[in-house]
Formats: structure tokens, sequence, C-alpha cells
């Protein structure tokens, strides 16, 4: 009896589906090759094939072809396009076939190298990114427009993830005018293998730019779809890798001579970034998890404590800040700002809040509580973490009200963190200070 195509294994499906689009290719127009005897539904079968590994290694370079000529096509389409009012319907139906393309490519080539390599030569890049600027151009509100757009740019992402030639080819293409393009509106941002790829690349400035744009979208009120939700996380979790990495930049500053170090400020601009995705409940909770990135936090405060203590520099405490003093240096609120992120991490989450006990990161918080015109709200944000680390966690309140028995801290800070003493029984309690109302 002889099996259906939807039937078939991948084996037997993919050569006669490979058939089809080689067909539908030679259409004289997209928007009829999408309304043929089933060019659409043959993209989409193969969309779905590449979803597994197998299928995705056996394609061959013929139906990737296929795919070229289509799109290539859908571009001298899409010029006709903006010059020319094109029907509503038969716009809507190149797009929904453009969308599908790039679905079906986007699958194609991800943890595949070789079909990776097969696009890029065969000239896949250079059409994508013209078409996207084509996009881009069109004047209409239509969804299958922004599918088109989204799943473009998805799969130059995923062309570009762990391949290097790709991603100089990408490079290549879309810088600057696309680049920026993407940046300003906020499409970039929806792609994050495209954003690794981009990043590296980048100058220090131009990350600065970059990372002030993400910190202009997170800071938005709107609320986010779950899908944007979704995208902005894995964003968070490759900034906080680059943290990691680069946090030791940071202390080039504390000599005078390297105030403009663009590796040091980048970082900065990292650090700000993170304490404003931990603001937000669902990306805190994934980076209260990250491997890590806590006692990241902490380590990098003791160091710039530390560094400011041995030297005079913008690590160091400061009194006196007049006029035009060191108020422009970038660092500025850099250990206010570790401390906002270690409280941010602390937040209803006991694993943090024992952790960041055992890193002795305590100490070195309330340490860090008196006035700094190098760090402006230090005081606020400590006592923030404070109350953090202590929520409903004994142990910790008991190494504080140890500290202050002990004159290792200063019972003055604590009552103006709004915190006080209290011995009950054998035991020593941290709690909230009652404040009279004033008059």
């Amino acid at each position: 009896m002889r099996r259906t195509m939807a039937a078939a294994g991948p084996e037997e499906a993919l050569p006669a589906l490979a058939q089809q689009l080689g067909l539908a290719a030679r259409a004289e127009r997209p928007s009829e090759a999408s309304s043929g005897p089933g060019c659409l539904e043959t993209v989409r079968r193969l969309t779905g094939l590449f979803r597994e590994a197998r299928p995705r290694e056996m394609a061959e370079e013929s139906m990737f072809q296929s795919l070229l000529k289509i799109l290539t096509k859908a571009s001298c389409e899409m010029e006709l396009a903006c010059k020319d009012s094109m029907e509503l319907i038969t716009l809507d139906t190149c797009l929904l076939l453009i969308a599908e393309c790039f679905r079906c490519l986007r699958n194609a080539c991800v943890r595949c190298a070789k079909n990776q390599d097969v696009m890029r030569n065969l000239g896949l890049i250079e059409v994508s990114v013209h078409l996207i600027q084509l996009l881009h151009g069109l004047e209409v509100e239509q969804e299958s427009l922004l599918a088109a757009l989204r799943c473009s740019l998805q799969f130059l992402g995923n062309l570009a993830a762990g391949n290097g030639d790709s991603q100089n080819s990408i490079w290549k293409c879309a810088f600057p005018n696309l680049f920026l393009f993407l940046i300003v509106t906020d499409r970039l941002l929806k792609c994050p293998e495209l954003v690794k790829a981009m990043y590296a690349k980048l100058s220090n400035q131009e990350r600065i730019t970059l990372l002030e744009l993400i910190m202009a979208k997170i800071s938005e009120k709107n609320s986010m779809s779950s899908e944007e939700m979704a995208v902005l996380v894995n964003n968070a979790e490759f900034l906080a890798s680059l943290f990691q990495e680069k946090c030791h930049d940071v202390l080039k500053l504390t000599s005078a001579a390297n105030t403009e170090d663009e590796e040091a400020i980048v970082t900065i601009r990292i650090l700000d970034v993170l304490c404003e995705m931990t603001s937000n409940n669902e990306q805190l909770e994934h980076l209260q998890t990250f491997p890590g990135l806590l006692e990241t936090a902490v380590d990098t405060l003791r160091l710039t404590h530390l560094a400011g203590k041995q030297t005079a520099n913008i690590f160091t405490a400061s009194h006196s800040m007049t006029g035009e003093g060191e108020i422009s240096h970038p660092a500025v609120g850099f250990k206010s700002h570790l401390i906002r992120l270690i409280g941010n991490l602390c937040y209803k989450n006991k694993e943090n809040q024992d952790k960041v006990y055992r890193l002795d990161g305590i100490p070195l918080i309330l340490d860090n509580c008196s006035i700094d015109d190098n760090n402006p709200f230090v005081n606020q944000w400590a006592v923030y973490a404070i109350r953090n680390l202590t929520e409903q966690n004994e142990r910790n309140q008991e190494v504080i009200a140890q500290m202050e028995q002990q004159g290792l801290a200063d019972n003055s800070i604590l009552k103006n963190m709004g915190l006080e003493i209290e011995k009950r029984d054998e035991n020593l309690i941290l709690k909230s200070v009652r404040k009279t109302p004033t008059s």
C-alpha cells in the first residue's frame, strides 16, 4: 500500500518536497507561486521537517537555491509595492510566503554549520538584508508584515549563531544603516542570537549606545507580551554573562589616567541595565538563579571597596564634593549599583540571602553605609539590601546583631537605616524602629 507524503518519513518526504519547491521557484511572481498548487503548504511542510536534526543534515543545496529564487522574486515584488500601491490581498499573500520561507531557512540552520555555510555562499544574507529594508519601507499595518520582519531577523540570528564567517558577512551587509534601524525600532532586541552576534562586532562606543537603548526599552512602563518578556530574559542572561566576564575592567578606573577607559564604561553600563532588569519580578526570577552572578557582584564590591581604601581614587568614600569635582567620573555610583544589584538578587530569596552570608557580604555592605559623594544614595541602597538580606532570615539578623554588640557595626548607622537591636532571652534580634511622627 502506497503511503502519502504526510505519512512518509523524512528521507522519503524531503526529495518530493524539494521537487515541488523547485517547480514553485520557477513561477514568475511569488504571489502567483503562493496561490499556485500548494507552494505555501510545501514550504510549511519543509519548515516542520527542519525542526528535527536528521532532515536538516539531509537537505541539499538545490532546496536552498529554490528558496533563494522565491525570496529574490519577492524582493522585486516588494520594490514594486513600495513604488505603487499594491492590492492588500496580493501583498498579504506575498508576505505570508516570505515569512514562511524565512521560517524554513531559520529552522534549517539550527546547529547545522553545513547549511549555514551553504546559505551564506549562495548569497542569502544579502537578499535577506535587502528584503528587510524593503519590508521596513512598506507603510502598511499588517500582521503578515510583522511576521515577515520577525522571521527574517530570527533567520539571520540562527545563521550567525556559532558561525564566525556568517557573523562577518551579516556585519558587512547590515552595518551601519540596517543595524541602526534595527536598534531604533527595537527589532534587534527581539532576536537574542543576532544581538550576541552583532555585539561581538560593535566598538565600545556602539556597545554603550546599544546598552542605553536596552535600558530605555526595559524602563518603559508599558506591559510586555510573554514573547517579548522571554526574549528580554534571554538578553538579560547574555548581559549577566558579559558582566561576569568583564567586571574587573572597572578596577582600571582607580588610575586617573584611565578615566576614559571604554571597556570599563561598557561594564558600568551593563551593571546599570542589570539593576533595572532585576527591578522587574519576571526578569528577576531568572537572574536570581543565574550561575555566579551574585558571587560576582559581591566579589566586585569587595575589590572596589578594598581598592578605595588602599589609595585615594574614585572608589574611596568622599565627603567633600565641590562643584565640578569627580561628579562627571564614569564610575560615580558604581558601588551603589553593586549594592542595589545584590539587594535585588536577595529579594525574597533565602538561597541568595544565605549565599551572601557565606561570602561574608553582610559586613561589606554595612561598611558601605556612610554618606559617600562618589556613590549617591549608597546609604539608601544599603538599607534596602540589608532589609532584603534579613527578611525572614534569623541567621543574617543575628550576624548584624552580634556585629553591633561587638562594636563592629556602628549602632548609629543601624538607627539611620531604621533598624535597632533588641535582646530577647539570650538572643539578639534585629528589628525595624517605629518612628515617632513629627509635627
